[in-house]
């Protein structure tokens, strides 16, 4: 059973429509192509990684595309000629398209290939105007609510 039933949540909440689009989506398609395999890392509270395994992709063949909370990492199928006459091939030439939804203000710091494998670096800024402030009552002036580490991240 790949359904699940979120109605209950859906109607008592707002705002949250595309959190469970995701949901449902990603629970539609669970059964897909698992082709490049890959993991994603959490390094720190607003740093992740994605590493994909694409063993035989030159940097030249891989396309990484950074929209609105989506990253596209796609790769293009070389055709190259065997010198040879090739008898058995087990290792998967074929080109990809990998998508990941990135929650907002999560954006890719840094992307880099070696060993077969392709790593991007992910950040979540969130902008000054977004985070929490303290509303000043008669006229004091405001400040910007502290976490425990001081960044001011987390409201109080």
């Amino acid at each position: 059973m790949n359904r699940m039933d979120l109605t209950p949540f859906r109607r008592s909440t707002v705002g949250f429509d595309r959190v469970f689009d995701l949901m449902e989506r990603q629970a539609r398609n669970a059964g897909g192509d698992n082709y490049p395999p890959f993991n994603i890392e959490r390094r720190g509270d607003d740093d992740y990684r994605i590493t994909l395994a694409v063993a035989g992709f030159r940097a030249g063949d891989l396309d990484i595309t950074a929209q609105q909370n989506l990253l596209v990492v796609t790769g293009r199928k070389r055709d190259e000629l065997a010198e040879g006459e090739m008898l058995h091939i087990g290792i998967a030439n074929r080109g990809f398209e990998r998508r990941f939804e990135l929650a907002d203000y999560v954006r890719v710091e840094n992307a880099d290939l070696a060993d077969g494998l392709l790593v991007i670096d992910l950040v979540r800024e969130v902008p000054e105007a977004m985070k929490p402030k303290k509303i000043a009552i008669g006229g004091q002036k405001l400040e910007v609510v502290k976490d425990d580490e001081g960044d001011g991240s987390k409201a109080a």
